[in-house]
């Protein structure tokens, strides 16, 4: 939790800019904040407490605010308002669109990956297409989330060392649980963050990962209708999905 944390402030303190904060949308898949942009965040619905227990503090009153304190939300225990401040943060940082590749994680991890042993925490809907390609394929979950197949537990601490790629979901910086991970990949293994909350920050290619496959939100209003309306990531319309490699 601690290295996650370090992670985390590490991106922060990268963040020179501060901006006003014009909304705030937690919805049951997605969390979304505008600020120079709009940045979106997985809310994580199902790692939620029961609903007697204050999931944001200040709920109700988070506006008028700016960016840079509201994105140190992401360094708090408590899930929700964690995914609020990494939608933030995806919200201010400043992104080098020359340097975004149109291309989704399912090619990028495919292209590295055939004939290897490939781990992946989280699952995502591409996993069994990509066991045809893999030599190994392990897919880790967490408890109440996991399926047919899924790993968990302590299973992660024997496998993932021998993978050759390692894709992280980008929900690992919204429970702090990323820091534990990276500790325990091989040296020289591929690593790549993906999914929507994947800040697409160069700090972090200083903590060994070599690809970060996340979003551009590039029509606001059509996507928060999308995810105010229930909508998963496959139902989202007005989202570009991108690469940047190392």
């Amino acid at each position: 939790m601690e290295k996650t944390k370090s992670i985390l402030h590490d991106i922060l303190s990268s963040l020179e800019d501060d901006y006003n904060v014009s909304d705030i949308r937690t919805c049951v898949h997605w969390t979304a904040v505008t600020s120079l942009r709009c940045g979106l965040a997985s809310t994580m619905a199902a790692s939620l407490l029961p609903s007697e227990s204050h999931q944001v503090e200040c709920a109700g009153n988070l506006l008028p605010t700016g960016a840079k304190e509201l994105a140190r939300l992401s360094l708090s225990s408590r899930t929700l308002e964690a995914a609020i401040g990494i939608a933030t943060i995806n919200s201010m940082l400043p992104i080098d669109e020359s340097l975004c590749i149109d291309l989704n994680a399912e090619a990028e991890i495919r292209a590295h990956g055939k004939g290897k042993r490939i781990a992946i925490i989280g699952h995502f809907p591409f996993v069994k297409r990509l066991g045809a390609k893999a030599k190994e394929l392990w897919t880790f979950e967490l408890p109440g989330r996991s399926r047919p197949g899924d790993f968990s537990g302590n299973e992660v601490e024997t496998l993932l060392p021998q993978a050759e790629v390692v894709a992280i979901t980008s929900t690992t910086l919204i429970n702090h649980t990323l820091g534990g991970l990276l500790d325990l990949i091989a040296p020289g293994a591929y690593k790549m963050m993906l999914g929507p909350s994947t800040p697409l920050s160069l700090v972090l290619f200083d903590y060994g990962f070599d690809a970060l496959s996340g979003s551009i939100v590039v029509d606001r209003n059509q996507m928060l209708d999308c995810i105010c309306q229930g909508a998963n990531f496959r139902q989202v319309c007005g989202v570009r999905k991108v690469i940047i490699r190392r």
